[in-house]
């Protein structure tokens, strides 16, 4: 499970960097880049959200070792 997550988190992060390659700068929320930026978002709350589920996991583990 540990690796399958850290697989989901690079692949997370490989989307984020693809998407900022799209950006144009000079028009953000126009055409390609909206569509680039709307992807960044997506990407950095599917980390946070992997990394929540991950440190949780952690969590279970240790109260489990505990009973």
């Amino acid at each position: 499970m540990k690796i399958f997550i850290n697989i989901l988190v690079i692949l997370a992060v490989a989307l984020i960097i693809f998407n900022i390659t799209m950006l144009d700068f000079k028009n953000l929320f126009h055409g390609d880049s909206a569509v680039a930026f709307i992807g960044i978002a997506a990407s950095f709350c599917a980390v946070l959200i992997l990394l929540i589920f991950k440190t949780s996991k952690k969590i279970e583990d240790k109260m489990n070792d505990k009973l």
